[in-house]
């Protein structure tokens, strides 16, 4: 998300201008909340971190649940882009990379990544919705991966999933993004119990 627009004339249109202004919305919301959660963040909060008006706000969101929404939805955007698995070695090993991967994008944007976690709860049924939707892409995901294709099989990705996102949701609510990392090789050995079976 951009930063603040330049002071005095620029050669900006106003749908950058407009578009600018909204990043700007989206992050300070995301920051607000992870730091006073979101029944404790006002609109004002927003406004007053985001460096905008009051009509400005609500030029683009009707309240701050609406806000709250392009938030989230900006957030998914941003896991759901790291990617995949790999797309060689073996399954373990493409599992392996995908999860460093999406434990950096966690670290890397632990306010975004508090707003997926954390705040969907408070926000309301929307924001569940799409969080699970999330999820159910990286079940998929994993599924693909290990060729996951029978109940059973499906039940054991949904189940890792499950795992993965408790284990972090809770390195977030005890402040701990730095140990995010450590959980990368007890997620892969679950998974390899889980969906390889015994070795």
């Amino acid at each position: 998300m951009t930063g603040r627009l330049p002071s005095g004339r620029h050669q900006l249109t106003r749908d950058e201008v407009v578009g600018a202004q909204r990043a700007r919305m989206l992050r300070a919301a995301a920051e607000a909340m992870a730091e006073r959660g979101y029944a404790g963040t006002t609109v004002a909060d927003v406004i007053k971190r985001a460096g905008v008006s009051r009509e400005t706000f609500y030029q683009q969101f009707t309240n701050k649940q609406a806000c709250f929404i392009a938030a989230l939805e900006a957030a998914i955007g941003q896991l759901a882009a790291f990617g995949g698995p790999l797309p060689s070695g073996t399954p373990l090993e493409r599992f392996d990379g995908f999860i460093g991967t999406y434990l950096g994008t966690l670290a890397a944007e632990p306010a975004l990544a508090r707003l997926f976690l954390i705040e969907t709860y408070a926000a309301g049924p929307e924001a569940m919705r799409r969080r699970l939707e999330l999820q159910q892409h990286f079940v998929d995901l994993i599924a693909l991966t290990f060729d996951a294709r029978s109940a059973e099989e499906r039940f054991a990705c949904q189940a890792l999933v499950g795992s993965i996102v408790s284990l972090v949701t809770a390195r977030f609510v005890e402040d701990d993004v730095d140990g995010l990392h450590a959980l990368r090789e007890p997620i892969v050995a679950l998974a390899r119990r889980l969906l390889e079976g015994p070795q």
